[in-house]
């Protein structure tokens, strides 16, 4: 089990490489819903998402990723399609 429902406001969201992703806004769905100032460079203009899929376990007041740092941006969902960016 992931620890998906201990997820809370402004815990931090790591890769899998413990690099820092974003802050939770909230749990929406079976979605992260991230804080848009903070899900990314040139992603400041909109809601991004992290499908409950990608949440590897939560420990303390860190979301850990399944995926690394460097390829997750890939993976956040959009505000309104709930589809991958960059499909």
């Amino acid at each position: 089990m992931s620890g998906f429902e201990d997820i809370r406001e402004h815990m931090e969201i790591i890769g899998a490489d413990g690099v820092h992703i974003g802050t939770v806004d909230r749990v929406e769905d079976n979605r992260i819903k991230m804080i848009r100032a903070d899900s990314g460079v040139g992603h400041q203009d909109e809601h991004h998402f992290i499908p409950r899929g990608l949440v590897a376990e939560v420990e303390g007041d860190k979301v850990r990723l399944t995926a690394r740092g460097d390829v997750v941006a890939d993976l956040f969902e959009q505000e309104k399609s709930g589809e991958p960016i960059g499909h």
